[in-house]
Order: structure tokens, then sequence, then C-alpha cells
């Protein structure tokens, strides 16, 4: 395994960790929730972490199988094409999303049950994971990579650990200083609701240019 593709999926991570929905929901729990808060929200997280490790490890498996028509088909030029204007697309589109709403799309809890908590970490995954371009980047870049089981499956543990951490740094903030997060965690509510779209946009440019950059050899 290089280093180089080591810091691009460890990037590529990082830039994951930009999506508002994992952090927004617990900054909500963190708000609103009093009674059984830790156990609640680490369901919530673990939730959301066994989510996307399962569709990752899925999607590793099925595309390595089908790896040498992969390799094939991304040495075609047309395909090649293909995804550099899918690229190309993704970083103008990036520029014309919608970087304010006046409203949160946070979901609002009816019951506070673990089972609760289970089903707001599925269905948040659900609604996220067609837009985790920074995740299908990686799983790619893996994948062409051809890198063996032992390899990429603590790699692909990593990265969804890096996604839940900024949740956990908060909540760790949040049980040693109590209410002096109130403020803060206010705060960040509020630039959730207001710039959930500025995220995205720079998420849809960033993986736009590494689809640019990695089809440029094969044009």
């Amino acid at each position: 395994m290089s280093t180089e593709l080591l810091i691009t999926v460890g990037g590529l991570a990082l830039l994951d960790t930009l999506s508002p929905a994992t952090l927004g929901v617990t900054v909500y729990l963190l708000l609103t929730e009093k009674e059984r808060l830790s156990s609640r929200l680490m369901i919530y997280l673990a939730t959301v972490a066994v989510f996307y490790f399962s569709v990752g490890a899925a999607l590793m498996l099925g595309l390595d199988a089908l790896l040498p028509a992969m390799t094939s088909l991304l040495e075609n030029r047309t395909i090649s094409w293909g995804l550099f204007i899918l690229g190309a697309l993704l970083f103008i589109a990036s520029f014309y999303y919608p970087k304010n709403k006046k409203s949160s799309n946070m979901p609002r809890l009816r019951s506070k049950s673990m089972a609760a908590m289970i089903a707001l970490g599925f269905t948040t995954s659900l609604v996220e994971v067609g837009m985790a371009f920074p995740y299908f980047a990686a799983i790619g870049l893996m994948t062409a990579h051809q890198l063996p089981l032992l390899q990429w499956l603590p790699l692909l543990a990593g990265y969804n650990f890096i996604m839940v951490l900024p949740p956990l740094v908060v909540f760790v903030l949040h049980s040693l200083l109590g209410r002096v997060m109130q403020r803060p965690l206010e705060k960040l509510q509020a630039y959730f609701a207001k710039h959930s779209g500025s995220a995205a946009s720079w998420i849809m440019c960033i993986v736009g240019l590494i689809l640019i950059f990695n089809t440029l050899d094969y044009l």
C-alpha cells in the first residue's frame, strides 16, 4: 500500500466529515436529550458507522470480483471521457449548488428508545449514502490499487472511524464542559441549518477534481 494512497484516502475521509448530517444529529441530541444521552448517541453513531462499513465492504468485494472488467473499461477512452465529463459536471455544479438554507432538515424524534436511535442512524445513513461522493471515490481508489483484504479492511474501518470522529469529539467536550458547551452547540446547529448546502458544494467540487485528474492519463 503506497503512502500516496493512504494520504488520498485519509484526505477523502476528512472531506467526508464536512457532511453535516451525522454531526448535525449529534448536536441536536446533545441539545435535546437529558436522560441516557451517552448510550443513545453511541448507538446512533455505531449504527451509522456499521451501515457505511457494510456498504463499503459489499462494494469492495463486488468491485474486486469485477476488477478485470473494470480495468479494461477504465482504459477505454470512451469510459474515461465519460468519467472525465462526470467530474467536470460535478465541479461546475458545485458552484451552482444552493449554499444557503433557511430551514434545517434535522429529523425530529417521536420516540427516544434505543430502537429509535438505530432507526435514526439507519435513516440518515440511507439518505446520505447516495451523496457520499468521497466514500465512493475512496472505494474506487482502493479497488483500482488491487489491495488485498487484509489491507483494505482496516483502511475502510479507519475511514469510517474518521467519519464519526467529529461527533465523538463534540460529545467528549460536552461531557467535560457541560453547560459551557450549550451556546457553542446552538451556534453550531444554526450554522448547519444555514450552510449545509455549502459543505455539499465543496464535496462535489473536490470529488469532481479527483475524477478529472485520475482520468487524464486515459483520454
